[in-house]
């Protein structure tokens, strides 16, 4: 049982290549030798050769072999005679690189037919025998056998492979044979482990709603390309398709589906069948009621395991499913068919999630119960389309092009748009409960922003790093109001939902099915740059697309005629990223040439050439680089294949998801009694959708239209009433509709600080918080260029005791609605110092002590120009509360008060202050305004009781602002 001498002292390279003499090297061989050189000591003596921790001379595998293979016999094929084997008779040796078929119980050679030889000599009874480490399977003749030794190598681990096949060198090393074709065997491992992987496993991947729409159209579909995919990848398959249906008739459903499944263009007819037909053999139905179903259907999991020897990687569960029913399904995979240990779960969600903030966060918590975050892949489809499924790329693989380009200074806007040309009908119980926004801008139009306007990882591939800079996008989002939306409806919505939900003849819904919303950031790379988001149904063409549009600050002295356009800087410049349908009629990326020539991956994605006659955004084809898929997929099919290898940045996060029904839902609740304007549908809306956007307003172009003869329950319009002026508590009371009144205050505010300025210098304007004063703020930044805001100093009137970044802070509102959007200088702003030493209102930091005197230094006489108030409905003023004392008289300018409402604690300035301002308006908005507006026009002066019946400017002027709703009801 000596060493053979003969191969004592040889290096390893010339191991492999003498037995390699008989063949021409593969280029491949030559580089695998030496890389597999560099695990071993610098003398390559085989005798002496280590990996490193490893003493090949003393180690070996082979005592874990099993002899019986489990019971099964295989001939061994061999080479010439004993100590004469060759490389040119190892063509037995091939890897398995093919999945085990359903149904069979051994490995299933690639190719299918290995070719016999005569038994080793010296021993007919000769058997195979396998042995193991980790995953990895080697096949050969047992250690007594004389000669040659036939290794078939399945799906391994490459290292553990090549490891195990020197150690059996070792072993066999005083027969020349045996050891000449082992040593060949190294090299062919390491060649076979470039193409086949690890047995990885078998996954099952239960369809829950196999029998829905959504499944017949895309999912079986989806989960049919995944086999095309991974098949012969080291993993094996079954596919379950659940419903509530019948087995007899949920198994003709699925039988006719998977007849219909189609196959990528490059893949040949025969070889599409031969697939298709395993994938049908793959599948099966199975009815899902109960617990005790999944248990069952987890017991028959395990029982096929263990009958084909397989090693569980995890399951897939895909929720087809309503929302509602969610929880019992989730209760009964988390108690009844979750995998073994060491094997994954993935369960799959599809929208809606939730139908506002709070119903999202009960369905999250509900769902947390039985799942772990990283188990949960909600899916939006959108992230699978190959044009959105590129702005991540396309951004990192074109750094140097756009880091300049991507912000606030280059970014005219960005335009993120789906049209469709259906309506809903069919659709309208579902769509009565969601409407447009629900539907596809909180989720789909939602998640393309993110993607344009996060900041860039620096490793994009990363899952955690797109998911935490797709939250920090959210978290930029400036809050929507009213003004941010228009509305539209087509004609025949009310009508099909009469129809559909049996409603009587007098129901008119107000649901939308168009949508335009108008968004900003709130950082610096986006500041002042408007993204537009829109869509709607019965529109004039069915297209979704992503267009960046850039500043044009070109002038170009020749005509445009001669303008060429991958020179001329005049052209529009934008990059597109097409996602489908339209002039087009398949995915794209587009870059227009006076930008840049950008870079795609040349395996996935193929520039395209000029269709002439075709225009995009009013600029020909040719204008623009053009690159589209090399294979078109559909989304599902991408979303199922970045499930199967846990792919998390495509989809939703219990975090994003929460954070984008926060921007969301309160834009949903204030245009919750809004009615949208009625549109035709089709190519007869001309331009009756056609919007646009003024500082943070967005409106329709026209007008809408009047009607000729008005019904019998018709409100007044606007332009029905002029603005009426009158008295209220002898003072001049102005009243108007809520539009024309704010547009009155405003203008009345600047033609105040306009008087201010030129007598004083300066205008000292105190502003109070709420949601009544929104509106104007918005007007006056947007509307009123000519303020002298380098000459305004603006203080609060009260604050609420928490940090000023607080949402619920005044001043945080003054800075979103007014002081981002003006130039004011930031020391003429002076907040409330309601946070001092880490406290928040506490009387030993003297914060309204302070404040005072910040007023009595800045403020001469300590009499703003003028002090803007509201009118709570417990008529209430500032932070002035009835039954409270404090503020309502005394010395002291700057008081703390408490309010009956969260937060309690409030610093507001005192009645004796307001009273000295030369001007002071009083704005009272809202039908809930009515009943103290009519109560406070009959009370006298009592301001311990109605604090606001105690405002009465000593030497000023007293100004009441109504809107019809508070003064009419």
């Amino acid at each position: 049982m000596g060493p053979n001498k003969a191969n004592t002292g040889k290096t390893l390279e010339s191991v492999i290549l003498e037995g390699t003499r008989h063949v021409s090297p593969h280029p491949l061989w030559l580089e695998m030798i030496s890389s597999l050189k560099s695990g071993f000591t610098p003398t390559h003596s085989f005798k002496n050769s280590k990996l490193p921790g490893c003493d090949l001379e003393k180690t070996s595998l082979l005592p874990a072999w099993q002899t019986e293979g489990r019971g099964q016999r295989y001939p061994c094929g061999i080479g010439k005679e004993d100590g004469a084997a060759a490389a040119t008779d190892l063509y037995p040796l091939v890897p398995f690189s093919r999945p085990l078929s359903a149904g069979t119980r051994g490995p299933e050679p690639f190719p299918p037919v290995v070719h016999r030889k005569p038994p080793c000599p010296g021993s007919a009874s000769t058997r195979c025998v396998r042995a193991r480490t980790g995953q990895a399977r080697l096949w050969g003749c047992s250690p007594e056998t004389k000669a040659g030794t036939l290794v078939l190598i399945q799906t391994f681990w490459l290292a553990r492979s090549a490891l195990t096949a020197l150690a059996m060198l070792t072993h066999f090393k005083r027969r020349p044979g045996c050891w000449k074709m082992l040593a060949v065997a190294v090299c062919m491992v390491l060649l076979a482990g470039l193409q086949a992987q690890d047995l990885q496993g078998h996954v099952s991947i239960i369809l829950l709603g196999a029998t829905g729409d959504l499944a017949k159209k895309y999912l079986w579909q989806g989960l049919f390309q995944l086999y095309l995919d991974e098949v012969g990848k080291g993993y094996s398959f079954s596919f379950h398709g659940a419903a509530l249906t019948s087995t007899k008739q949920g198994q003709e459903f699925v039988a006719k589906v998977l007849e219909s499944l189609s196959c990528p263009e490059d893949v040949a007819p025969e070889r599409c069948a031969e697939l298709r037909g395993r994938f049908q053999q793959l599948s099966q139905y199975r009815r899902l009621r109960t617990s005790e179903d999944y248990m069952a259907l987890s017991k028959d999991i395990e029982a096929q395991l263990q009958h084909e020897g397989l090693r569980e990687a995890g399951r897939i569960f895909y929720f087809s499913v309503p929302p509602f029913a969610y929880a019992d399904i989730a209760r009964s995979i988390n108690s009844s068919c979750r995998p073994g240990p060491g094997a994954w779960l993935r369960v799959v969600l599809e929208k809606p999630f939730g139908h506002d903030r709070l119903s999202a966060q009960q369905l999250a918590t509900e769902l947390r119960s039985f799942f772990q975050e990283e188990e949960m892949y909600r899916v939006d489809h959108y992230l699978g389309k190959q044009a959105v499924a590129q702005i991540l790329p396309f951004r990192d693989q074109n750094r140097k092009a756009l880091d300049g380009l991507w912000n606030r200074h280059h970014v005219e806007r960005v335009e993120i748009i789906m049209k469709e040309t259906v309506d809903a009908e069919g659709r309208t119980g579902f769509y009565e409960e969601y409407g447009v926004i629900r539907d596809v801008l909180q989720n789909h139009l939602t998640e393309v922003l993110t993607l344009v306007a996060m900041e860039l990882p620096y490793n994009v591939s990363s899952s955690e790093a797109v998911l935490r800079h797709k939250l920090q996008a959210f978290q930029a989002l400036r809050g929507l109001h009213k003004d941010s939306a228009v509305l539209g409806q087509y004609q025949a919505y009310s009508g099909q939902v009469r129809r559909e939900q049996q409603k009587p003849d007098s129901f008119h819904s107000l649901t939308p099915t168009f949508a335009g919303i108008l968004v900003h950031m709130d950082n610096l790379r986006w500041e002042g740059v408007p993204f537009i988001l829109m869509s709607g149904k019965a529109l004039d063409e069915r297209v979704g697309y992503v267009r960046i549009l850039f500043r044009n600050q070109a002038y170009c002295a020749q005509t445009e005629t001669r303008w060429v356009a991958d020179q001329s800087q005049c052209l529009p410049r934008q990059i597109v990223f097409y996602i489908g349908h339209g002039e087009l009629g398949s995915p794209a990326v587009l870059v227009s040439r006076n930008l840049f020539r950008p870079f795609l991956p040349s395996g996935s994605w193929k520039e395209v050439g000029d269709r002439p006659g075709l225009r995009l955004f009013g600029r020909p084809l040719s204008d623009f680089y053009v690159y589209s898929p090399v294979r078109e997929q559909d989304a599902y099919s991408v979303l199922i294949s970045h499930i199967f290898h846990g792919r998390k940045d495509s989809f939703i996060t219990t975090e994003n998801l929460l954070a984008s029904w926060a921007f969301w839902t309160p834009l949903l609740d204030s245009l919750a009694h809004e009615a949208p304007r009625l549109y035709p549908g089709g190519a007869e809306n001309g331009h009756l959708l056609d919007f646009e956007f003024t500082g943070t307003q967005l409106r329709f172009s026209q007008q809408q239209p009047e009607q000729l003869v008005p019904g019998p329950g018709s409100a007044p319009s606007p332009s029905d009433f002029q603005v009426l002026q009158s008295k209220y508590r002898d003072s001049p009371l102005i009243s108007a509709w809520p539009e024309e009144l704010i547009a009155k205050l405003a203008d009345d505010i600047e033609a105040t600080a306009m008087r201010a300025v030129r007598r004083f210098g300066e205008f000292h304007l105190a502003l109070s918080g709420g949601s009544s004063p929104v509106p104007l703020f918005q007007q006056l930044a947007t509307r009123h260029y000519g303020f002298p805001w380098a000459h305004t100093h603006l203080w609060l009137v009260d604050e609420r005791c928490v940090p000023l970044r607080d949402p619920e802070s005044n001043f945080q509102g003054l800075q979103a609605h007014l002081l981002q959007h003006v130039r004011v200088p930031y020391y003429n702003v002076h907040p409330m110092p309601v946070h001092l030493h880490q406290r928040l209102c506490a009387e030993e930091d003297q914060g309204a002590q302070m404040y005072a005197s910040e007023i009595s230094a800045l403020v001469t006489n300590s009499s703003f120009d003028l002090v803007l108030l509201g009118m709570g409905t417990d008529g209430h003023t500032a932070s002035l509360f009835p039954q409270s004392p404090a503020g309502l008289e005394g010395p002291q300018p700057v008081v703390l008060t408490r309010s009956p409402s969260k937060p309690h604690q409030r610093m507001s300035l005192s009645l004796p202050l307001i009273n000295r301002a030369r001007k002071v308006a009083i704005l009272v908005m809202g039908r809930m305004k009515r009943e103290i507006t009519l109560l406070v026009s009959r009370v006298g002066h009592q301001p311990k009781k109605w604090p606001i019946s105690g405002v009465l400017p000593s030497s000023g002027q007293l100004v009441w602002y109504m809107d019809y709703e508070a003064f009419l009801g």
